[in-house]
């Protein structure tokens, strides 16, 4: 081996790395970041002080670990519309439930999470063994949930949150040096991408991403593709459940609370370079697409534009990620031409006189 190929070793490490990192053509969304926050840094250089950058990943948090959520549902090949009402209706069945009682926070935290998994559950189920449409299965969960919830509450929700439920959201390590205050938030949300990171490297990771790549090669393979599809259901209410403690804890108990959630992490991840259908995008990306997102309105308030152009800007870059996705189906169209071979499972008996 040559000098130069032992100093040039760590460097080719470096940019392998980094490439495996951003794959699947998804790295455009962390030059987006990067110029998104020097921007803001030019109009508002405070906002690059430690403590504010820190406010910023706290108010980011809950939008980034329904990414997540949302990266498991879409690379699987399905859509989950109900991350936002559920993440409504469990902070206002929290609120009534608490009441502002500090000794009743952990048994309604988890019937919060035990009511999650139920929903998810619901939502796997009737998607893979019904064969319901997701988006037709959880948009009727979404209306679902929020009829329900105003029905209950007459549209003002009642009740209050103890202290103790409302620490993750907007507590954290305090009197630190520099920084100020470390968030509990920031402290799940690496948590939950870290387990993310290792799931998406693990066996069910790799059937998650086959799934929706082809669910026919994937049935073919082995793969329970029902109960692959419908642990990722799952896993995606129980995140969104987790964001609602947190946006509990920040922003309290609203009527309007989750309204419009389901789009945003929808967005989040489709510009995190996720293909809409499945089997494309990297889990980092999606985060990163999260908080590009969050990064996003951030500059326009900055700009003291109107807040009625965060749906517009969402909505064209679903379009965008709609139509990408389209022109991926039409390049590999040509492999899905192929003949297949006999369904494994349909063989063929042999007649009483022994003929076939």
């Amino acid at each position: 081996m040559t000098r130069s190929a032992v100093r040039t070793a760590p460097g080719s490490l470096v940019r392998e790395a980094a490439g495996r990192l951003a794959g699947g053509g998804s790295g455009t969304v962390f030059a987006l970041l990067v110029l998104i926050f020097a921007v803001v840094f030019a109009l508002n250089p405070s906002f690059a002080e430690p403590p504010s950058l820190l406010a910023f990943v706290k108010k980011a948090a809950p939008l980034v670990i329904l990414a997540v959520g949302q990266y498991l549902v879409i690379v699987s090949g399905e859509l989950d519309l109900s991350v936002g009402s559920l993440v409504g209706a469990q902070v206002v069945i929290a609120a009534a439930l608490i009441d502002g009682e500090p000794d009743r926070t952990v048994p309604v935290v988890l019937l919060m999470i035990a009511f999650g998994a139920v929903v998810g559950l619901v939502n796997g189920l009737v998607t893979t063994v019904l064969r319901v449409p997701s988006i037709i299965t959880t948009l009727g969960t979404m209306l679902v949930l929020y009829g329900a919830i105003r029905l209950w509450t007459g549209g003002a929700p009642t009740g209050a949150l103890s202290e103790a439920f409302r620490q993750p959201g907007r507590g954290g390590i305090e009197d630190l040096p520099v920084i100020g205050q470390l968030p509990w938030a920031l402290l799940i949300l690496l948590a939950v991408g870290a387990a993310a990171i290792v799931l998406m490297r693990l066996p069910y990771g790799r059937m998650l991403v086959a799934t929706g790549d082809n669910d026919t090669a994937a049935r073919f393979s082995g793969v329970r593709v029902w109960r692959v599809r419908t642990v990722a259901f799952v896993l995606s209410s129980l995140l969104a459940t987790v964001a609602g403690i947190l946006i509990g804890g920040y922003a309290g108990v609203t009527a309007q609370v989750g309204d419009g959630l389901e789009f945003m992490a929808i967005t989040a991840v489709v510009l995190g370079g996720v293909v809409l259908g499945g089997g494309r995008g990297t889990v980092v990306a999606a985060m990163a697409g999260a908080l590009t997102v969050e990064a996003l309105f951030t500059l326009f308030n900055q700009l003291s534009l109107p807040s009625t152009i965060q749906p517009t800007v969402q909505g064209l870059i679903i379009i965008a990620a709609v139509g990408y996705a389209a022109r991926e189906r039409t390049r590999r169209s040509p492999r899905s031409a192929e003949p297949q071979s006999p369904q494994p499972d349909t063989p063929m008996e042999p007649s009483r006189d022994g003929s076939r």
